[in-house]
């Protein structure tokens, strides 16, 4: 009885990590303290002051922890579109109730509010119109046909302006990453539209391939694909980011690929692999950041100048 009783219970905490994706909420952890250490803090800063920050660590803390409620009200409204575009995944996630889903979502919440005191006003602000805009996109903008992409893209990218806003720190460089990213993230945002296609057409999502057509859908891909190398350029050939140009000249090569493919693809499963191309992109990203400049780690010198 105790052994099926602690069966249950660990099947519940594996379908709340589900639920919340703790593999991405750790990735944005990692990330915010990459970004913060070879691109955002201070000149001359050691990189083991900047981790030891205890207002840097709150501000990590407190992100996690809303982007974590976020995917929690993000499965609440989407369980019915899960179980047509990802039935195996849902049937996991439906362990755990969706009253259950709620109250940790709510109890998060205030734990966030709670917290945020900690750093400061202005944080208590930015993270409570945060967690507004990731409810009011679950509930109403994911299904307004565009806008729920920028959205998407948009809430992605805003807990570095947490930080960006934390060191005051608004060099034009920090922008031109940011864009790259923004641009990634929005068209990946419209692959898994192509993904998740049936789900959309039944559950009345308004994206561009339910409404327009997949071939539509991938034109907009691949104008949006080929708008990166404008944020590639500044970053290479204005700006001075070490030798992390040459992750974006990589980048460049993986994304021509990724057209190609593109172009080939009409089913999920190929849907799927594009999905993954641009996952990767975002999260290797994320560790060549340190090319930056390596010796931040050991002199706290930087790197981002104009």
């Amino acid at each position: 009885m105790i052994r099926r009783q602690t069966k249950h219970l660990l099947l519940k905490i594996v379908s709340m990590l589900s639920v919340v994706r703790g593999y991405n909420v750790a990735i944005i952890v990692l990330a915010q303290y990459i970004s913060a250490i070879f691109i955002l803090a201070p000149e001359k800063k050691r990189a083991l002051d900047i981790i030891l920050d205890f207002n840097l660590f709150m501000i990590v803390l407190v992100s996690s922890l809303t982007i974590a409620s976020g995917y929690i009200i993000n499965n609440f409204y989407d369980s019915k579109k899960d179980l047509i575009n990802r039935p195996n995944k849902s049937q996991l996630d439906r362990l755990v109730s969706q009253k259950t889903k709620l109250r940790v979502y709510f109890t998060v919440n205030f734990i966030v509010f709670f917290l945020s005191f900690f750093v400061s006003f202005r944080a208590v602000l930015f993270f409570s119109a945060y967690i507004f805009l990731i409810w009011f996109y679950s509930h109403k903008l994911k299904k307004i046909l565009v806008v729920g992409n920028l959205t998407a893209a948009f809430l992605a990218v805003l807990p570095f302006f947490a930080i960006l806003l934390y060191y005051k720190t608004f060099y034009p460089q920090i922008f031109s990453h940011a864009t790259f990213l923004f641009l990634l993230l929005l068209i990946r945002e419209m692959i898994k539209d192509l993904e998740n296609i049936k789900g959309d057409i039944a559950n009345g999502y308004q994206t561009i391939p339910a409404v327009y057509g997949e071939q539509f859908s991938k034109k907009i891909i691949t104008l949006l694909t080929l708008s990166t190398v404008v944020p590639v350029y500044f970053l290479v050939e204005v700006f001075e980011v070490g030798y992390m140009d040459i992750y974006f000249y990589v980048s460049l090569i993986i994304l021509i690929f990724f057209l190609q493919k593109l172009w080939k693809s009409n089913s999920k499963p190929d849907y799927l692999k594009l999905h993954n191309i641009l996952k990767f992109l975002v999260v290797s990203g994320v560790f060549c950041i340190i090319l930056i400049n390596p010796e931040v780690l050991v002199h706290g010198k930087r790197l981002l100048r104009f």
